[in-house]
């Protein structure tokens, strides 16, 4: 039997999000403040661009069904903001009043934070699952989030230096998020046909917006010395511990599609979204909440090699959903009385 050798080696995207990660090690500082391009403005204006051509495949139509959804819709934001949470509210007896306390208090903190936005997205598409669900929820996602998340870290700490923002950040999702996508949906009968014949190009696109944030979130981390601050013995603890907490999310959020009995396109929106959790907002609402603390560094790591897992991973298994919904679409083709794609 020939040995299919391209099957173990990883994907052009997943590696070159390895790529990203050494090149932020090696080259820090690329675009960085006070450069002529800085990198921050290029992946601000990426998202944004990216929500347009998003905006340009949708109809109002489509949203306003998706909109009476609501099952989808309760189940992830539930996942993101409950069930997430308590799994990791289960393990604090373990390490309340010990020195490792502050090591689950950035685990705990990575749990109340918003599902990702643009890499959802992008995931879900690629997969070939229900994307107008996936705007929907990635979007109101950072909105709960902003009431959410800091009501969440107030029963586990006492913030003595400032309160957030919340004008500030909810303008920001407005303008980043919202108003491209509404901007791409009026312009969809003019531009859409186009923007759903260029798919493959466009996604090409969005990958590249990913790379950039992979990039400046580990830059970033590298030219701080965030990793420095932590033990490596710790840190080997703390990876470990949100590996494995990722799995008990991602297979738990399975169980639950299989009992409520999601179709295919919903089961993937709702496996991918509700898995995910945002380094953008996780980066947002450290420098709001503990401006000039070094504690934010430290919740901040959490959150980045958790970020990092789920790319590497749910990439994996979106491209893996890809091709079976190909094979499927192909079964379908030659078999005509098979008219139903499998579930997951």
């Amino acid at each position: 039997m020939k040995l299919n050798i391209r099957k173990y080696i990883p994907d052009g995207f997943i590696s070159c999000l390895l790529l990203m990660i050494i090149l932020a090690y090696l080259i820090p500082g690329i675009g960085k403040e006070g450069e002529t391009i800085e990198l921050k403005y290029v992946i601000r204006y990426g998202i944004a661009l990216l929500f347009f051509f998003y905006g340009l495949r949708l109809n109002l139509e489509k949203i306003r069904r998706d909109i009476s959804n609501w099952r989808i819709h309760v189940v992830i934001q539930s996942i993101t903001y409950i069930l997430f949470p308590l799994v990791v509210l289960s393990f604090y007896p373990f390490f309340a009043g010990t020195e490792n306390e502050i090591l689950w208090l950035s685990v705990f903190f990575l749990s109340v934070l918003p599902s990702t936005v643009s890499s959802s997205v992008v995931m879900v598409s690629i997969a070939e699952g229900n994307v107008t669900s996936a705007i929907f929820n990635a979007s109101i996602s950072g909105i709960i989030g902003i009431f959410i998340t800091p009501l969440w870290l107030s029963l586990f700490w006492n913030k003595n230096n400032g309160s957030l923002d919340f004008g500030s950040v909810l303008i920001n999702l407005i303008l980043q998020i919202m108003v491209p996508l509404i901007a791409g949906l009026l312009l969809h009968n003019f531009w859409g046909t186009w923007a759903t014949r260029n798919k493959k190009r466009l996604s090409l696109f969005d990958k590249s917006v990913i790379l950039l944030i992979v990039y400046n979130s580990f830059s970033d981390a590298f030219d701080k010395g965030v990793f420095a601050e932590i033990q490596n013995q710790k840190l080997l603890f703390l990876f470990a511990a949100i590996i494995v907490l990722f799995f008990i999310i991602f297979e738990g959020t399975k169980k639950i599609i299989h009992l409520l009995n999601f179709n295919r396109e919903d089961g993937i929106t709702v496996l991918f979204c509700g898995s995910k959790k945002s380094l953008v907002h996780g980066s947002v609402m450290i420098s709001v909440l503990f401006p000039g603390n070094s504690i934010g560094s430290l919740l901040l790591v959490s959150v980045m090699i958790y970020h990092a897992f789920q790319l590497f991973y749910i990439s994996i298994v979106a491209h893996k959903y890809q091709r079976q919904f190909i094979s499927e679409k192909i079964r379908i083709t030659t078999n005509p009385k098979s008219t139903q794609l499998h579930t997951l």
